[in-house]
Order: C-alpha cells, then sequence, then structure tokens
C-alpha cells in the first residue's frame, strides 16, 4: 500500500513537472517566433563603444539584449538578420515627409498654408498621411523616426510632430502628436504674393513684434482663464491654447532662422519669455556660438545639400555642424525642406557629407541617432541600442556613409519593414 502510494506521488510529480516543462517550450516557442537577431560585423549602439561581431536581440518590439555573439543566446526559431554595420534605426530630426508629398502638386503639398502669418493651432497630425511614398522611401535608407510638420514659410506655420515610418494611419505611426511649434524669422517669414506690401509682417522687426505681441495676448489670456469667476473667463480659443503650452515650457518653439541677427532674435525672445527653444537651419550660427552655448539652445543644422547662393544661405557652410559640435552645443541633421524636387533629401546622406566636413565618424552617426532623439525628446525610446528601447535597427552591406553602400534591411519596433537594399 505504501509503495503504492509513493508510486502515485512519483507519477504525479512527473506528470506535473512534464507539463511544466511543456508549458515553458511552448512559451519558449512562441516568444522564439516573434524574437529576431541581428548579428552585425561591427554593432555602433550609441550607448557605447561599438561592438565587433555584435547581436542585437528584439522580442515582444522591444530590445532585450545586446552585446557581443558569443555573450547573446539566440532563441531556437529567431529571424535571423545579418550585416557589415547594425546601427539603431535612423532619426531625422526636421522634415516635412508626411505633410509635403512626392508628386510636387497642390493635392499632396500641405505643409504650408499662407493664409495667414500666425497659426499655432495648426496640427501636423491632421495633415499626416502616412501613406505617402516619400515616408517609405526614406525608410528604405534606415530612417525609422521622423520629426515632422508645417514648414518654414509663415511667421507661425503649425505644430510638429513625432512619428515611426510605418503605420497604416496617423495613430499609428505617432511618437507624440505634438512635439514643437513652428516659427520662421528671417526672409522667409515675410509676406509673399499678390499685394505682399500690404500684408504682414514685412520687415524683420514687424515680424518679431507681431511674435511678441501675440506672446504677451496669451499671457493676458492665461491669466484670465484662471480666473475664479466662471463667468469672466474667456472662450478657449485655439491660437491661444496652443502657445499657452508654449508659455508653460510644455511645446517648444521650434525657430527657422539662418542669418546671425535672426538667431540673435529668437535667443532674445526665449530669454524675454523664458521660452525653450530649438534653433533650426542656421546658416550663420557659428558667428553666435558663444552666445548659443551659454543660452543652453540645441541646433538643428541646415542640411549640407540645401541650395546655397545670395541671400538668406549666402554663408553656408558644409562645417557648420563641426564648428557648433566643436563649440559643445547640441547637434542635430536633418532633411529639413525641399521647396522642388527632389521632395525629400536623405538625413543619412547629410550626416556623410558632415562627416567628409569636419565631423567624427561617431559625431556624424550620433546627428541622426542619438543626439537626434535626445534634441526632439524621444531618447528614452529611440536613437540608441539598449535594452528596453524600441526594436528599430538598420542594416547595412558596408560602412553608411559610404555612398556605394546599401542599406539592406530596416526593422521597426521589431518588425522587418524593409528587406531589400537600397
Amino acid at each position: 500500500m505504501i509503495a503504492s502510494r509513493a508510486t502515485q506521488r512519483a507519477g504525479l510529480l512527473a506528470a506535473m513537472l512534464c507539463a511544466v516543462i511543456a508549458s515553458w517550450l511552448a512559451d519558449s516557442a512562441g516568444a522564439a517566433e516573434g524574437t529576431i537577431a541581428i548579428r552585425g560585423d561591427t554593432v555602433h549602439t550609441m550607448a557605447g563603444p561599438a561592438i565587433a561581431d555584435g547581436v542585437v536581440l528584439i522580442e515582444a518590439g522591444r530590445i532585450r539584449q545586446v552585446g557581443p555573439a558569443a555573450d547573446v543566446r539566440i532563441p531556437e526559431g529567431a529571424t535571423l538578420l545579418r550585416g557589415k554595420v547594425v546601427t539603431p534605426g535612423l532619426v531625422d530630426a526636421h522634415t516635412v515627409v508626411g505633410l509635403s508629398g512626392y508628386l510636387n502638386q497642390p493635392q499632396d503639398q500641405d505643409q504650408l498654408d499662407t493664409a495667414d502669418p500666425l497659426q499655432p493651432e495648426l496640427r501636423a497630425i491632421d495633415a499626416y498621411n502616412p501613406q505617402e511614398r516619400l515616408i517609405e522611401w526614406v525608410r528604405g535608407f534606415g530612417v525609422t523616426t521622423i520629426h515632422t510638420g508645417h514648414a518654414p514659410g509663415a511667421l507661425i506655420s503649425g505644430q510638429t510632430m513625432i512619428a515611426k515610418t510605418r503605420g497604416a494611419t496617423a495613430e499609428e505611426a505617432v511618437i507624440k502628436p505634438v512635439a514643437m511649434v513652428a516659427v520662421t524669422l528671417g526672409d522667409d517669414a515675410r509676406a509673399k504674393g499678390d499685394d505682399a506690401e500690404k500684408k504682414s509682417p514685412g520687415t524683420r522687426s514687424k515680424a518679431v513684434a507681431m511674435l511678441r505681441g501675440e506672446l504677451v495676448k496669451t499671457q493676458e489670456y492665461v491669466r484670465k482663464r484662471s480666473l475664479a469667476d466662471e463667468a469672466k473667463r474667456p472662450d478657449k480659443d485655439l491660437r491661444l491654447e496652443a502657445l499657452s503650452n508654449v508659455l508653460a515650457g510644455t511645446w517648444p518653439l521650434l525657430v527657422t532662422a539662418d542669418r546671425a541677427a535672426d538667431l540673435a532674435s529668437a535667443l532674445r525672445i526665449a530669454d524675454e519669455f523664458k521660452l525653450r527653444i530649438v534653433l533650426d537651419s542656421g546658416a550663420e550660427a557659428y558667428l553666435l556660438t558663444d552666445r548659443i552655448k551659454a543660452a543652453g539652445v540645441p541646433v538643428i543644422v541646415h542640411p549640407t545639400m540645401r541650395r546655397a547662393g545670395a541671400g538668406e544661405t549666402e554663408n553656408l557652410s558644409f562645417e557648420t555642424a563641426a564648428t557648433l559640435k566643436k563649440a559643445g552645443i547640441p547637434v542635430a541633421l536633418q532633411s529639413g525642406y525641399e521647396g522642388y524636387v527632389p521632395k525629400t533629401r536623405v538625413a543619412l546622406f547629410e550626416a556623410a557629407l558632415a562627416a567628409a566636413n569636419g565631423l567624427s565618424f561617431d559625431e556624424a552617426l550620433a546627428t541622426i541617432t542619438i543626439d537626434a532623439a535626445r534634441i526632439i525628446g524621444v531618447a528614452d525610446r529611440v536613437g540608441s541600442l539598449a535594452p528596453g528601447k524600441d526594436g528599430d535597427v538598420a542594416i547595412f552591406d558596408g560602412d553608411p556613409f559610404e555612398y556605394t553602400t546599401h542599406c539592406t534591411a530596416v526593422v521597426i519596433d521589431g518588425e522587418v519593414l524593409s528587406d531589400e537594399p537600397r
């Protein structure tokens, strides 16, 4: 009897152990099916030194482990991708892709409304087209995150947003529905078109005065909206609501300006109203390095391939990014706004040119990965390869900055979105 009970217990324990093992194997198999292992001859994590013969392991859309191949166990059944060079998914710090379309025709150009010089209430997410072919185009070169929205060309052209280069809807793509409010100072902010002399702003001083006036109006609006007596509160104003977020420091101003005088005006306004700002383009930013650094303001430098010539960009330099970086100013690169064709540049090539003009390889790669992510406020999710971050990876068959190199695969949130060399 005793032996029989012992046998029964042993059998029960064996059955339970088998069930546990079977469950574990099933879970492991399920996890492996959704697991991607990316092995590269060189893995640039941007969170530390490059890893020779490294592996990036992604599970459930996030990075689980990064390290030398000898230290990372790749689960059975995992999808394995290989490349010469592996980097974080690239981050374009400023573009208008998704609002500006590749056809360059009125129906796919939603990046700028010139009906009014002051339109901070315009939301990028309401015009963003995730099906735009330019999104797929830049993704093919390794760009997985874009800071996009309303273009330079109006005093306040609207809001920007941050999105992944994937998703069937804006909601699926978006990381931040509102990132910044786009402001332009300089010639591009002046009224254009028929009867331009009768419109505002017509001069630089008028543009700054209008911006200052709108911020003062917003201060008064915020004060009145907080009155205890609801009857005395003003009705909600979308324009002033947007700028109240700027005054509160919730949203930075993205100030596009090129001349040193206009950059100085942006810094003056920021100091006067205690605003967070990011300088954009900055063709002559190298003339104000001490002042920009003292203000603690980052710069999203103009595309190196931007058309230069007379006017605002006559002093543009391929070495702007290197000069600012050397001065200790946070710098990112961008594809920017292209008014004609091609309708977008590619941030990867911008960084390659910057690397040929004063930036080291690591510094140039940082301008389109971790430094760009920090400046636009999403470094907790993207920009480097580290456990817990989004599973966004670009894979190359050689030096990413070499023109003959191809981007062979792109992974976003743990999904292979592109595996055709480009």
